[in-house]
């Protein structure tokens, strides 16, 4: 049984799956943000990358290029943006059907990285910078090639190992910070018994997981906190444990994704669990004879000094850093660690060693933005998202892989003031000139012809109906109005 050590050569199919289905996690990432590319962040979206990149060449000069990546730099029209994701999409699907050479993976590296940077609060969730340090890693699974027959050689022992510690990072500091933070739903165990009503974009199973016992709540929130505390250290055990760590880790993400909409961010951890496992289980599951010499057999030569091993000053560099990011969550502050400070600020550009840890302090109640337009400044209609609950008999939709990213703002902004969400501003703008682009990131836009003159949101407070309610009422939410969260602004 392997432990930490580990044989290259019982990881080709692995590879091989992997890339594949990283391809396809790429191709949604692109596809799902070629829609909304427009409105979000294009010439009359809410965020313009181009008054963004020219605040930040304003104010730091060349440094910008350094600390702010991006192919953007070289033209942000609204075509070179959405061309980009198209680029984006098709080089996802070479990998996909299985050209898993260096150029694919560093093109596709490079092209979400440079979105990334330039998609300001709109592509600042913890699942993007996981796709782009993961995919960051997996150029280094195959040796440098031009021909998919090049880079058949098995990956490099080394890489296996910052996979699994990547894996590790991820789910252990997603447990960490939810004690470190001090929250008390996490440590009396009770974090569950709100959660599934006041996530982002709950699925219809959110509801009914609502409504079980809080005795049933509590022993999920014990489940989740020693599934991401206790079991990414059997991710460098031997063989069966790391086994035993697999399931734990994908268990607990299969169970995520079907009670909440989190893009593609479930699915790639689940991707990224398959380093825990290896060639010889797989092949008791895949048609490998059919496989042909898409997979070859191992064999004992590993290939280009590239292919044999990441350089040891790079994998220095990612756990160093990744220890860094840990430390940094329990400390709060830098301390001991200013020395790697640069470092730090390097790989962080680059987006290559990130720090993770959703939920860390859980939201006990549902504030909710209803955004309203008025001709008169009496009489209001409004705005309806296409899945944030606006009506209450509309279920709880399923939209993950997908991610509508104007939705999942407004679940922030609705926690915090609209004066510390300065792309709340920007919207409610661009709903006043009826920006075609914004428009369209909504399902229901109540004045089709001509924007309203005014302009204002209402907060209010939904929570799950209970399974009476629901039977009364036919109501998956209960809402109950709160007040003014923007008062009325208008344009003239």
């Amino acid at each position: 049984m392997d432990g930490i050590w580990v044989n290259p050569g019982d990881f080709v199919i692995v590879r091989w799956v992997f890339l594949r289905l990283l391809g396809v996690i790429y191709l949604i990432a692109f596809a799902s943000f070629t829609l909304q590319v427009g409105g979000l962040i294009g010439n009359k979206g809410i965020l313009p990358a181009s008054e963004y990149l020219d605040a930040i060449h304003r104010s730091l000069g060349a440094k910008g290029y350094y600390l702010f990546p991006t192919l953007a730099w070289i033209n942000t029209g609204d075509a070179f943006l959405k061309g980009l994701c198209i680029a984006g999409i098709l080089v996802s699907l070479l990998l996909v059907f299985g050209l898993q050479t260096t150029p694919v993976l560093f093109l596709l590296w490079v092209s979400y990285l440079s979105l990334v940077t330039v998609g300001q609060d709109f592509l600042s969730f913890q699942w993007d910078v996981l796709l782009v340090e993961v995919g960051f890693l997996s150029i280094f699974l195959v040796p440098p090639s031009l021909l998919p027959k090049q880079a058949l050689a098995p990956p490099s022992a080394f890489v296996i190992l910052l996979f699994r510690f990547l894996l590790f990072k991820l789910i252990f500091m997603s447990g960490m910070v939810k004690l470190a933070s001090g929250d008390l739903n996490w440590r009396n165990l009770t974090a569950l018994a709100y959660h599934y009503e006041t996530q982002p974009l709950p699925t219809p199973l959110a509801w009914y997981m609502q409504q079980l016992p809080l005795w049933f709540q509590k022993l999920s929130t014990l489940f989740t906190l020693a599934t991401e505390l206790a079991v990414p250290f059997l991710y460098f055990s031997p063989r069966l444990f790391r086994f035993v760590g697999a399931g734990f880790t994908i268990l607990l993400q299969v169970l995520i994704l079907l009670t909440g909409n989190y893009a593609f961010f479930n699915w790639l951890t689940i991707f990224l669990a398959l380093f825990l496992l290896d060639d010889t289980l797989l092949s008791q599951f895949l048609p490998v004879q059919r496989l042909g010499s898409l997979v070859p057999a191992v064999s004992g030569e590993y290939g280009i000094a590239w292919g044999r091993h990441v350089p040891a000053g790079l994998a220095l560099i990612l756990i160093v850093t990744g220890l860094s990011h840990i430390a940094l969550r329990v400390s709060g502050g830098p301390g001991v660690l200013k020395p790697v400070m640069p470092l730090l600020e390097l790989t962080g550009a680059l987006k290559i060693s990130n720090g993770y840890g959703l939920f860390a302090v859980m939201t006990t109640e549902r504030p909710q933005i209803i955004v309203e337009g008025s001709d008169d400044g009496e009489n209001w209609l409004a705005y309806e998202f296409k899945y944030q609950p606006v009506q209450v008999k509309r279920a709880p939709p399923v939209v993950a892989p997908h991610q509508p990213r104007l939705d999942w703002q407004m679940w922030f902004a609705a926690l915090s003031s609209f004066q510390r969400n300065q792309w709340f501003l920007r919207f409610g703008v661009r709903l006043l000139e009826g920006s075609p682009q914004v428009t369209d990131l909504l399902a229901r836009n109540p004045f089709p012809d001509r924007p309203p003159k005014y302009l204002r949101a209402v907060l209010y407070d939904y929570r799950f109906t209970t399974a009476s309610e629901r039977a009364k009422t036919g109501a998956w939410w209960h809402r109950e109005e709160l007040g003014i969260y923007m008062p009325p602004i208008s344009l003239r």
